[in-house]
């Protein structure tokens, strides 16, 4: 018979909120902006004033009609709205919306940030900001720390990499970004991201300026580092239950009656560490408010982790990776409330749940928190666009305002699997309003970044191996950048990875809404149950037994004009590299040469087997090994390991070994004369040369 755990405190509570959204009788500005954004009231209601929410990006313009491959075109950094002339100057326009309205978010990436940002408000005649680079670090305001101001994993100063900027920039009748290129320089690629605001056309807004900077300097840096650590700190009353849960069990926890807000939910699991993954997924936390189910989904992906539950630091979710989560979303009702968590497992586990509860002024902009988790697994994704499709990641119907999300994987690719872009819909529109660059890039990295990190608005929780294999998770939570819609919101991603492969995809969306909203085709208790692939091995873990590295090796000379470097190949299938790693050589032509030497190498006669690579611009080498030859082609259709290649009876005389790779043509069908060196083994064969 199952077992129902229930607890109910009555008790006096603090008052939460005004139901005012700040300086609602004053003009948008800067300073209200940033008030909203640390506002956990706001958070909890439709937005007054109300505003229409957009994106702008530098999608490929071929991307037009839904249906077709074009709708799939990936050459996403060279997208822009137009070319013009603005003080002169011949410039890319990214940017152009009329007013009022507001930029929540900037996020952008390059291979090569040389060039010039200004943001005209208002008026055409003078920039009102001027960023010295395609790089948002430069923004220029001291008070712009780690919170409204984050660089990429991939960033390095004035060489490549992103940022993402979440200063917001108000503008009362237009706001125009302008990029101004070098010269010589138009091939260098421009992704980038406005997320923004437009207003009725009657609300008041103050202008972004150096002198509302100035003004405001103050609480730029206050929120700047209220996002880095929000606090905590639990408000109101707690409601406190903890139970050794039975394979069927729940945990209930009434909440007290009357209109209030749960400020805070914190989660604790207790339980052997090698358990651990596997019950965050399958302990479901609920809530029903006002008589509505509005929460469903695993503890794992509820806490903004998902599959393991790792480590969460975040403005709205916390966990520490080892069975305690916290949740900041405020969760408003106007009568009843209660949360449960259920244990779906075959395991018994000790939970513990606390709950703080606060009163509420709830009126009629107030809205319910909804949270809700669906599963597909084995989806193909696909290289070529011909091929591709769009995968609905959410389809919520009724009024509300989006959020945030969790995208947690397995990838079976040893490829990238995030090349796709999202594509978000409101209220049936004939063309996204939200079309983007990339999975990393909706989640604020850039350049497929398979390294875990933080920042108040997401991050990427798991990221297991470098070449993007097996487990993964990126999330995103709105502040400024949320989402309001009427009707419908559709979330489409597009299926679009480095070669052709599946994903398993697990989804947790937040929102606010109506007690009507709901989501369309959410999983259940049978998906959470569901066992998930065994982690993959690691293509770094792979070594060929008593190898001599190339990529260790010192270069005696090379010819002045080949270079050489490390090359991290966790990015391609077709083989396994010892150590995940080569040495590349290229930028020479017939002719040049490298030579490597080696000494202190027992005197005796040996067998050296050549571990290389062939690839599409790889070339002809003749291969010199003290004094024995061979010639190699290492030309192939894609980037793939090469059988070894032998050379017997290779005498050592003298403690030292030399081998000479001297490039001597290309392939008909090659693309250069790049050569890929992994690794040797020396066999002794004769111990008398």
């Amino acid at each position: 018979m199952r077992h129902i755990l229930k607890i109910l405190m009555i008790w006096g509570l603090v008052s939460y909120g005004t139901g005012c959204a700040p300086d609602t009788s004053c003009t948008v500005s800067l300073g209200s902006l940033l008030r909203e954004m640390g506002s956990m009231d706001e958070t909890t209601r439709w937005p007054e004033p109300a505003y229409v929410c957009r994106q702008t990006s530098s999608y490929d313009r071929r991307a037009v009609t839904p249906g077709t491959p074009e709708w799939f075109s990936n050459n996403d950094g060279f997208g822009f709205i137009r070319r013009d002339t603005l003080q002169g100057r011949p410039v890319k326009i990214l940017f152009d919306a009329e007013g009022p309205g507001a930029i929540t978010r900037i996020w952008l990436t390059t291979t090569n940030p040389a060039g010039t940002l200004r943001f005209y408000i208002d008026d055409l005649e003078e920039a009102a900001w001027i960023v010295p680079a395609y790089d948002l670090m430069q923004f220029g305001i001291p008070e712009l720390g780690r919170g409204l101001l984050q660089p990429h994993t991939s960033y390095v100063a004035g060489v490549k990499g992103g940022s993402t900027l979440y200063l917001p920039i108000p503008y009362a009748r237009r706001c125009v970004v302008a990029l101004e290129e070098p010269v010589g320089m138009s091939g260098i690629p421009h992704y980038y991201h406005f997320n923004y605001r437009t207003y009725p056309p009657d609300t008041e807004v103050e202008s972004f300026s150096l002198a509302s900077v100035l003004r405001h300097a103050r609480e730029i840096a206050g929120a700047d580092a209220r996002m880095v650590a929000p606090d905590d700190r639990p408000r109101g009353r707690s409601v406190d239950a903890r139970a050794l849960l039975q394979p069927g069990d729940t945990l209930r926890v009434s909440l007290p009656d009357g209109a209030c807000v749960v400020t805070r939910v914190q989660c604790t699991l207790s339980c052997d560490s090698a358990a651990y993954g596997r019950l965050m997924e399958q302990l479901v936390v609920s809530a029903t408010f006002d008589g509505t189910q509005t929460v469903w989904a695993p503890l794992s992906g509820f806490s903004g982790g998902g599959m393991g539950a790792p480590t969460v630091a975040s403005w709205f979710l916390e966990s520490d990776g080892r069975g305690r989560i916290v949740s900041r979303w405020p969760m408003p009702y106007c009568r009843t409330g209660e949360m449960s968590l259920c244990n779906v497992s075959d395991t018994v586990c000790d939970v513990a749940v606390s709950v703080n509860v606060s009163r509420y002024d709830w009126d009629e902009r107030s809205l319910y928190f909804h949270a809700c988790w669906k599963r597909e697994d084995n989806l193909p994704f696909f290289q070529s666009a011909d091929k591709c499709y769009d995968w609905n990641f959410v389809t919520l119907s009724g009024r509300g305002v989006y959020r945030g999300d969790l995208l947690a994987l397995f990838n079976h690719s040893r490829t990238w699997y995030g090349e796709g872009d999202e594509k978000i819909w409101v209220d049936g529109e004939d063309f996204p309003s939200h079309f983007g660059t990339g999975v990393e890039d909706y989640y604020n990295g850039s350049w497929a970044p398979v390294v875990p990190f933080h920042t108040p608005f997401g991050g990427a929780p798991r990221a297991d191996l470098a070449n993007s294999q097996g487990y993964n998770a990126f999330f995103r939570t709105r502040n400024l950048d949320a989402i309001p819609f009427e009707r419908t919101l559709k979330f489409d991603m597009e299926m679009l990875g480095w070669r052709d492969n599946k994903v398993d995809y697990a989804t947790t969306i937040f929102w606010y809404g109506d007690a009507t909203s709901r989501p369309h085709a959410s999983s259940g208790v049978d998906d959470a149950r569901r066992a998930w692939p065994p982690c993959p091995d690691d293509p770094a873990d792979f070594r060929i037994a008593g190898a001599i590295e190339f990529e260790v090796l010192s270069v005696e000379r090379k010819s002045d004009r080949l270079m050489v470097d490390r090359q991290n190949m966790a990015g391609f299938p077709d083989g396994l590299w010892s150590g995940q790693t080569q040495l590349v050589v290229y930028g020479g032509d017939a002719g040049d040469s490298v030579t490597f030497r080696l000494k202190d190498i027992p005197d005796g006669r040996y067998a050296l087997k050549l571990f290389l690579t062939r690839a599409p611009d790889y070339g002809r080498v003749k291969l010199s090994a003290n004094g024995r030859e061979t010639v190699f082609d290492a030309y192939a259709e894609t980037v793939t390991v090469a059988e070894p290649v032998t050379i017997p009876d290779i005498d050592v005389s003298d403690g030292t070994f030399t081998l000479q790779a001297a490039l001597l043509d290309r392939n008909p069908r090659s693309l250069g004369t790049m050569l890929g060196f992994d690794c040797m083994t020396m066999t002794l064969t004769n111990a008398e040369p």
